[in-house]
């Protein structure tokens, strides 16, 4: 998507790759949006931490990271034995595949990937095979996203009010997003509506990361407390709910989201308002048979306890970035970083080949 930086746009992607210094380039959207930054992991141990750490989220985004990270930690190996390099490319998929566990796109990326490579006879055919197969996951990526758009666009009317929820949007892929992609769609085709941005806490991806984005292309939109969304329903002041997804299960229709998204489709439900999922197709896990079976990344309560701001700084500019307390100092917090939604509360699941149901994704298997 198109940046607008000192009064100039740019394009930029979420996630590239330097095949020079072997270093992969990601926004550090942990800055957002008091500051736009491009970083450099230098190595597939940093890349994992940036994934661990939340420099880079999204389900696709952290999917082409960890392509980009396996192709990364291959090209770094300096031998010419085969069973070494296998024994140190399987180190490397462990760390990545474990730095956030409950998106799946990760894991999808770099199994295709290693599929791959198995057919390169040598360690620098393995090598190349890496490097041109997790570049190519990334234009899937991007070409993925775009179909979502095409597909969802006409879901979107004038006048609508649509709520998303968390970031779903191109700063959680390589570019354009899901949940983002019929909205942008429909802003090309002229449509005029509104969009509420759920806060989402406790990061506040919809307040800091999809506002930001709204922003800079233009688009109508208010961030909404989280707890706002069902009085807003109530009054009819929302007609759409569009989210993303971190894993979907193909056998089941359950969809696995950033915390809160069951909360809202539950509200959808309750009022008959479409609920809809974007998702490409890296997002869909063809081997769990429950939601139950899903792995539910608890991370730290001080996420919950607390939160990150920046200070004024001198002669109205901004300061630091520091953390405040926000709770009772002597408790403690539980902080699941996601939910699962089951099927009968989601209307249709946008996918690359269009708007399905959630129990109809075996029509998905086996494409690209």
């Amino acid at each position: 998507m198109n940046v607008t930086l000192r009064g100039k746009r740019q394009h930029h992607r979420t996630v590239s790759f330097d095949a020079l210094s072997n270093s992969v380039v990601l926004i550090e959207q942990r800055l957002l949006p008091h500051e736009f930054r491009l970083v450099k992991t230098r190595d597939y141990r940093e890349t994992a931490e940036a994934i661990t750490t939340m420099v880079v989220r999204g389900a696709g985004a952290i999917g082409a990271t960890a392509a980009y990270g396996l192709a990364q930690g291959a090209r770094a190996f300096r031998g010419s034995r085969l069973d070494r390099f296998e024994t140190h490319i399987e180190a490397v998929y462990q760390t990545l595949k474990h730095a956030r566990p409950t998106a799946v796109d990760p894991v999808n990326a770099m199994n295709a990937i290693r599929e791959e490579m198995a057919m390169g006879e040598t360690v620098s055919e393995r090598q190349d095979i890496a490097f041109a197969a997790a570049s190519r996951f990334a234009e899937e990526d991007v070409e993925h996203c775009r179909a979502l758009g095409e597909h969802g666009a006409s879901l979107i009317q004038d006048g609508m009010r649509v709520l998303t929820h968390c970031n779903a949007g191109w700063l959680a892929f390589v570019d354009i997003g899901t949940a983002t992609a019929p909205i942008y769609a429909a802003q090309a085709a002229g449509r005029k509506f509104h969009v509420y941005c759920d806060e989402t806490r406790p990061r506040c991806q919809g307040a800091s990361l999809t506002a930001w984005e709204l922003a800079q292309q233009g688009i109508s939109h208010q961030i909404i407390a989280d707890s706002a969304a069902g009085f807003l329903m109530s009054r009819g002041e929302i007609d759409m709910v569009i989210v993303g997804s971190d894993r979907v299960l193909g056998k089941t229709g359950e969809v696995a989201n950033k915390i809160g998204t069951y909360t809202k489709a539950v509200l959808a439900h309750r009022h008959g308002i479409p609920f809809y999922v974007a998702i490409p197709l890296s997002t869909i896990d063809w081997d769990l048979g429950s939601g139950l079976e899903i792995p539910i990344e608890d991370r730290s309560g001080d996420e919950v306890l607390g939160a990150w701001g920046v200070i004024p700084g001198k002669s109205g500019k901004l300061g630091k970035r520091v953390y405040v307390r926000i709770a009772n100092p002597t408790s403690t917090a539980r902080n699941p970083g996601f939910d699962v939604t089951p099927p009968e509360l989601i209307t249709g699941i946008i996918t690359p080949h269009g708007i399905l149901k959630p129990k109809a994704l075996s029509k998905l298997r086996g494409k690209r």
